[in-house]
């Protein structure tokens, strides 16, 4: 039963984390559904090692530039496009966000904001500033030509998806198009923000859940790390392919459906 209950932890960490519909809301809300242990935000985040593996071996060619490149050469279109600037430019509100909230108020989502009524109330506010974002005028901006200030835009928006419901590629996604990106490097560099972000904190709640995850078995949050892994290789291989050509819409009908749900199981 563990092993079953880590390979459905795992398929929904991956399907979830890049489709914008919030991987920790459906964590917990299918977990209630199915009558499993809610994995928690401890586990959800830690569990999150296998998305970011999935994002770094998706998007090798971009990251370690392989093709036919000299590593000068490499760096020198690093700096020309600002990437790795911009990357940590966009991370500096969720590091300071979030570890305020894990220093001085540990306990604050899991008393107050993962509750299933908070879940369902995001879901339909997230619904609508996605329903913006689908309906704004197709923009010019992309990786190549964007500067500092979008990246912070969008990793200031970021930082809200600290709050379960949110999802962070929906709110990276959906700020970038509000700006003016173009729809599939909107989604591009959201999936690449999400490298230090989801990793600082799989890597923080790993440390500091170490004797819970050890109770549990590392054999079984291995199987779920490895499911996680290729199941988020499904998900953003399937968003970058269809957002490009039919935006948010059959999300944000999905994230009503997905708080009515909420509400009326409630």
């Amino acid at each position: 039963m563990e092993y079953l209950k880590f390979i459905l932890y795992g398929l929904i960490q991956g399907l979830t984390e890049f489709i914008p519909v919030s991987s920790t809301a459906h964590l917990k809300v299918i977990s209630l559904f199915l009558g499993i242990d809610d994995p928690g935000a401890s586990l959800s985040a830690t569990i999150q090692i296998g998305s970011v593996l999935a994002i770094g071996w998706y998007f090798k060619n971009d990251i370690f530039n392989f093709r036919s490149q000299s590593s000068k050469k490499f760096l020198e279109n690093l700096h020309h496009e600002r990437l790795l600037g911009s990357i940590l430019v966009g991370t500096i509100p969720i590091v300071l966000l979030g570890g305020s909230i894990k220093i001085f108020i540990p306990y604050f989502f899991d008393n107050i904001l993962r509750s299933n009524l908070s879940i369902a109330l995001v879901s339909f506010l997230m619904a609508f500033f996605m329903y913006l974002a689908d309906s704004a005028k197709r923009g010019s901006i992309n990786i190549k030509n964007h500067n500092y200030s979008d990246s912070f835009l969008i990793g200031l928006f970021q930082a809200f998806a600290i709050f379960p419901g949110v999802s962070r590629s929906g709110v990276t996604i959906s700020t970038a198009l509000i700006s003016g990106w173009e729809r599939r490097d909107a989604a591009k560099f959201s999936f690449l923000l999400g490298i230090p972000a989801i990793s600082l904190a799989a890597i923080v709640e790993f440390i500091s859940s170490f004797k819970e995850i050890y109770s549990l078995g590392f054999l079984p949050f291995f199987v779920g790390l490895v499911t996680t892994f290729l199941s988020s290789l499904l998900a953003i291989d399937f968003l970058l392919k269809y957002f490009s050509s039919n935006g948010l819409k059959i999300f944000i009908i999905y994230r009503v459906i997905f708080g009515v749900v909420i509400l009326l199981y409630l």
